[in-house]
């Protein structure tokens, strides 16, 4: 029996899973990764070769043949109630739009949230901008996911770096520690749109 690892989807030139590039993923993925209290999930993530020169959604889902509808967001927001700040991470598909302004906000208990400074996430997470991933994050971090990310078979995620992505289940996603799903996390959007026409109106 052939011990090939595939992707669920896309055509990339390499895939391994990422268990088995310990010395070659970022160090909090590694780390993450290797002390996942959950083995089969830990082992369900998949890494994938990827050029960040095409990170344009756009031109990555052409060039990787992969639907724009398979792909989700870690999105860091900062959280202020009085003096206090909590930064959190947000999991949505790249075709919804983060609900910062209400849904991040009432679950967080905050009087105002927003998008954390891109300086704030990179030294918070030990990451590379643009390929901030939510394996690996903080264990202080609220991680809220979008109820259509835990429902998905599969999701394509970042690696840590721009360079490379990972693909695991949306169940293993809700299955990291600290992990939350919320519905209606995220709107669609064409939802949000529609909300922005109504309202120009």
């Amino acid at each position: 029996m052939s011990d090939r690892v595939t992707s669920p989807f896309g055509t990339f030139p390499t895939v391994h899973r990422a268990l088995d590039l310990q010395d070659e993923l970022i160090a909090p993925v590694a780390a993450a990764l290797a002390s996942w209290d959950a083995p089969e999930a830990a082992r369900s993530v998949l890494y994938v070769e990827t050029d960040p020169a095409k990170a344009d959604t756009a031109v990555f889902c052409e060039t990787y043949d992969t639907p724009p509808e398979y792909s989700a967001n870690c999105v860091v927001v900062a959280a202020k109630r009085g003096g206090t700040v909590t930064t959190a991470a947000c999991v949505v598909l790249a075709t919804t739009r983060l609900d910062v302004n209400q849904a991040v906000r009432k679950h967080l208990g905050a009087r105002k949230a927003s998008f954390a400074p891109m300086d704030a996430a990179v030294e918070g997470t030990g990451m590379e901008y643009g390929g901030i991933t939510p394996v690996g994050l903080p264990a202080d971090w609220p991680l809220l996911i979008d109820e259509r990310v835990a429902a998905a078979p599969h999701v394509l995620v970042g690696s840590g770096r721009r360079r490379g992505k990972l693909i695991l289940p949306g169940r293993a996603l809700a299955a990291l520690p600290g992990a939350e799903v919320v519905p209606g996390l995220a709107v669609a959007v064409a939802s949000a749109a529609a909300e922005a026409t109504t309202a120009d109106a």
